[in-house]
């Protein structure tokens, strides 16, 4: 059945990535009409993640928010469509790094890099920054349940010398390739929801308490990365910014979780700046009556 579903769609999925990036806009619009106002897909989750993150905020302002959410979550949808095919070229003038020198300095130190960013802006196009620096790439990744199109991501990824790994696989892939004396830069998207009888640490997201993910900190300070924050931005439709902030350069010095608190506090700065470019279709505040008395 995963074959067949594959064979039926993915040459759909290519005739549709060859069109010009006009054209796949114009059924982006299409697409948000069908989504937001036909489907409603997770429309109860979006509302109430933004009644959560926004209480002060009025309805009409929550609407708006939500409907610029789903206008650009249909632009994702279109530019990971359009991933297949799309040309070096192309990519390279619409997802830009602006301060690309920060990773190159530690590169030049022969120090491999923790990444942490957010479901925020656009990271479907970020395995472009491959083509400014020499790093081996790692992204961790939950792997998809249909193979075919799990093997058709790491495809994508793998044309820029980027390669997906799953949660299971970071330590071990990650050991290998220090042993090997291989510089890698190692993405971590950590701003979702783990699971709350698994988590380690609980922190206030949004004014909320929630439980955070620590991999990415437990990585970095295990293999003694420095860590980097990457904030995208989106510019205007179909282009985008990547910033770099350092979060440290020596996590052993940072005491537990100090590491995992200083990347959610951006994150959030992100979110207050243009709330519509984050990811509200998933239930980030889902264990925030789950709280452990230890983390009250």
């Amino acid at each position: 059945m995963q074959l067949l579903v594959y064979i039926l769609v993915y040459p759909i999925l290519w005739i549709l990535s060859i069109l010009p990036m006009r054209v796949l806009y114009f059924i982006s619009d299409g697409l948000y009409i069908l989504i937001h106002s036909i489907i409603g897909y997770r429309k109860k989750t979006v509302r109430e993640n933004l009644s959560l993150a926004f209480p002060e905020k009025s309805s009409e302002e929550r609407k708006e928010i939500e409907k610029k959410f789903y206008h650009h979550l249909c632009d994702m949808i279109v530019e990971f469509i359009k991933s297949l095919t799309i040309s070096e070229k192309e990519l390279l003038k619409r997802f830009v790094p602006t301060n690309i020198e920060v990773v190159r300095e530690i590169e030049a130190q022969n120090k491999s890099i923790v990444l942490v960013l957010a479901h925020y802006g656009s990271w479907e196009w970020i395995f472009i920054l491959q083509k400014y620096i020499n790093y081996k790439t790692h992204a961790v990744y939950k792997k998809l349940d249909n193979k075919y199109f799990d093997a058709m991501i790491r495809r994508i990824r793998a044309k820029y010398n980027s390669f997906l790994i799953t949660t299971k696989e970071t330590i071990p892939t990650l050991l290998e390739s220090d042993a090997k004396g291989e510089l890698t830069l190692n993405g971590f998207v950590s701003d979702q929801s783990p699971k709350a009888q698994s988590a380690y640490h609980w922190q206030n997201f949004m004014n909320i308490k929630v439980p955070a993910y620590t991999g990415a900190e437990l990585v970095a300070k295990k293999l003694d990365m420095p860590v980097l924050f990457c904030a995208i931005d989106k510019v205007k439709r179909g282009y985008y910014e990547a910033t770099f902030k350092t979060i440290t350069l020596t996590p052993r010095e940072f005491k537990d979780y100090e590491i995992t608190d200083a990347f959610l506090k951006l994150v959030e700065a992100q979110i207050y700046a243009a709330p519509e470019y984050y990811l509200w279709t998933h239930k980030r505040w889902k264990h925030r009556d789950k709280v452990p008395q230890e983390f009250l």
